[in-house]
């Protein structure tokens, strides 16, 4: 995924709408209102503060999983690597989809820990349970298998690269593959809120804390400043996991900066209320879309639109839109992304429609 820019000067960037990802704005005002009320306050460091431990119970009440342990990070690549690396043995790969954002948008982060991303195809962005089979079998009938990379979980989105979500039959078989075959299942939620508010979706977060082995929830693309949740339903799963994350860098001094955040979102219904808002955009843009003649490359019922362009048509929209380059159709179309958010104005989606 690259943003398309005409102009290489990012001050020309300025005043240009601007639908190219979803975490363009800073943090939702009930979170900064927060830091800054709690800012003077004396806390203990490492995730030990009051507000950790607050928003703790929420996210366990919201999963409705008492006993789950959760711990707190600042980013998605720094989650995915962290988990990845704490649930795999040193000679253990993981499965993903080819479109996986540990596999095409993570600068080969999860190899960097010592583990090979093992591809599967991608259905609309998404895992089969049938090809994870498949390739089980054919891996455990294989005479040389000591010589590669043993399979030890299996990685999926949700949403997933292309905005598709799974639902709870599609995940109930991959989850039950897994537990067949002994493979840890990990869902990643940088984007989880938006898929739980899609007018689809029948996977709840209790769903996840049942057929998952671990999990997140995705804090930095839904309203904070940065931030993500790892839920781990099953108490003790991972061993020593709060060291584990010491050593990859990814335990925060200042634990509070993320509790907060992350109480704030799972007070009331905020979480939901803000992924539902970037949901209501996106179906005002893709009705507007549709109502144009526009194609969409597929179907996404989530915040990120997948629009079919002219390549000439694109380079113009470029002049006074910023949109994320997906991939190539043919020899004169191109697939973009525009993606909407929480913070999405109405009058935003009405000016790129105006202009399309």
């Amino acid at each position: 995924m690259t943003i398309f820019r005409r102009r290489q000067n990012e001050q020309e960037m300025i005043g240009l709408l601007n639908f190219s990802c979803d975490y363009l704005e800073g943090a939702h005002p009930a979170i900064l209102q927060r830091l800054a009320e709690t800012n003077m306050e004396k806390a203990v460091g490492y995730g030990d503060d009051p507000y950790c431990v607050s928003a703790r119970k929420k996210i366990r009440a919201a999963c409705r999983c008492p006993e789950a342990d959760v711990f707190f990070l600042s980013g998605g690549t720094q989650t995915n690597l962290t988990v990845i690396s704490a649930l795999l043995r040193p000679f253990e790969g993981v499965l993903s989809a080819q479109t996986g954002h540990i596999e095409s948008h993570e600068a080969g982060a999860v190899e960097a820990t010592g583990h090979k991303v093992l591809t599967l195809p991608q259905h609309e962005g998404k895992l089969s349970a049938h090809d994870v089979e498949q390739f089980m079998q054919e891996y455990l009938s294989n005479p040389t298998r000591e010589h590669l990379a043993s399979p030890g979980m299996v990685y999926i989105s949700h949403p997933t690269e292309y905005g598709t979500l799974y639902s709870k039959a599609e995940l109930s078989v991959l989850s039950e593959v897994c537990r067949r075959y002994q493979l840890s299942l990990f869902l990643d939620g940088a984007r989880l809120g938006y898929g739980l508010a899609a007018r689809n979706a029948d996977l709840t977060l209790e769903d996840l804390a049942s057929l998952c082995d671990v999990f997140y929830i995705g804090g930095t693309k839904v309203g904070a400043l940065c931030g993500e949740a790892i839920v781990i339903p099953q108490a003790g799963r991972i061993p020593h996991f709060f060291t584990m994350m010491k050593q990859r860098g990814a335990l925060l001094a200042k634990g509070r900066l993320l509790g907060i955040q992350f109480d704030t979102l799972f007070t009331g219904n905020l979480y939901l209320e803000i992924s539902s808002h970037a949901i209501d955009m996106a179906h005002r843009l893709k009705e507007g879309l549709l109502a144009k003649g526009y194609h969409l490359y597929l179907d996404s019922p989530t915040n990120q639109q997948f629009l079919i362009l002219e390549n000439t048509r694109m380079e113009r929209l470029a002049r006074d839109v910023a949109f994320s380059f997906w991939e190539r159709v043919d020899d004169t179309h191109s697939v973009i992304r525009l993606a909407t958010s929480w913070a999405t104005r109405p009058e935003e989606i009405d000016a790129l429609l105006a202009l399309l």
